[in-house]
């Protein structure tokens, strides 16, 4: 097989992976390209074809608030009713919400439901002809897979990047200071108003929500995976809210002294300590005081703070369960009944 041959098998081998996309053909003058030209064209064909594809579902989403300078960002439809993902930063707390797609159409937008906690929100317009994105398997993912982002950054509307998928399983903190799991990690290149933009395949399926870029690097940008973006926004169109464990204590990640984690045949050998208990909160009916270094929640070990923020997103609230705590060099089990988070988020 001649070098030639390769890269043409090769890029059939990449389309195969995506099977909505047509296989490009070739014609005949692609003979007279080098391998290098090529593969350039083909990695064009990937990037031009999906652009095509979900730039007229990406809207520009401006937002008016009660106090403050206004804020933009971007949004892209995912249901042909008139449904759009982006990110709760963009959204939260405004008064008014303008969107305006790629033909030029400005409608006003409802808020359905934001989650400060995922960085999510979902928005809705009313209008005909509404071209939604289709949504992907971020689950199918792969580190070096060329990816797409689509946005409105400092207002240059319908603007395109392009990159690879640099990392998976990254944890972001949001802005309410919870973790996000699972995101992705994308050298796509991100500015101030691609937040809540689409990161796509080749295929022109959807896989991210962007959201984030840390500064002053370069290539550094993340993304909400589609399939935690689909959850929640299942859970916002039905709730309005997503309905998350509260205890009402703070804490941070410490060591544990080996001594103990022998003795108690602890699971780890750092815990949460608990810095302050809200009054009233569930966690001083509980029994938790300032001091305590919390080692267990349910059947789940705490290694921090972290752990506990990930168990009060699966547990249901209202539900009884247990805190194991080390108070000095006790290990003392206390029953507790995690309540509803506070609907406003302090930020």
């Amino acid at each position: 097989m001649t070098i030639g041959q390769e890269v043409v098998m090769s890029t059939t081998r990449a389309w195969a992976t995506d099977p909505g996309r047509a296989m490009p053909e070739y014609t005949s003058s692609d003979s007279t390209q080098s391998p290098e030209e090529r593969l350039l064209d083909a990695y064009s064909r990937a990037v031009t074809g999906a652009a095509e594809l979900v730039s007229p579902a990406v809207a520009r989403i401006e937002v008016r608030q009660r106090k403050g300078a206004p804020g933009s960002g971007s949004g892209f439809l995912f249901t042909p009713d008139g449904l759009l993902l982006t990110n709760s930063h963009v959204v939260h707390g405004g008064v008014q919400i303008l969107v305006t797609l790629p033909e030029g159409r400005q409608l006003q937008a409802d808020l359905v439901g934001d989650d400060p906690d995922t960085d999510l929100a979902v928005i809705r317009v009313a209008a005909p002809d509404l071209r939604p994105a289709e949504l992907g398997d971020s689950a199918t993912l792969r580190v070096g897979q060329l990816v797409i982002a689509i946005g409105n950054p400092y207002g240059f509307d319908s603007s395109v990047t392009a990159g690879v998928i640099s990392a998976l399983g990254r944890s972001l903190r949001a802005f309410s200071g919870r973790l996000i799991e699972h995101v992705i990690q994308t050298d796509a290149a991100l500015n101030p108003g691609n937040s809540g933009g689409p990161l796509v395949t080749a295929g022109g399926r959807v896989v991210g929500v962007n959201t984030a870029v840390i500064r002053p690097a370069q290539g550094l940008c993340f993304a909400v995976p589609i399939n935690t973006a689909k959850l929640v926004a299942g859970r916002l169109i039905r709730d309005g809210k997503i309905q998350r464990g509260y205890l009402g204590l703070s804490g941070q990640t410490v060591q544990i002294p080996r001594r103990l984690v022998r003795f108690h045949a602890l699971a780890g050998e750092q815990g949460m300590r608990v810095l302050s208990v809200e009054p009233g909160s569930a966690a001083e009916t509980a029994g938790v005081t300032a001091g305590d270094i919390i080692v267990r929640y349910g059947e789940m070990a705490v290694g921090g703070i972290d752990d506990l923020h990930r168990r009060l997103i699966d547990d249901p609230v209202g539900m009884p369960t247990t805190v194991t705590v080390l108070r000095g060099a006790d290990l003392r089990t206390l029953r507790i009944v995690p309540r509803e988070s506070p609907a406003e988020v302090v930020r």
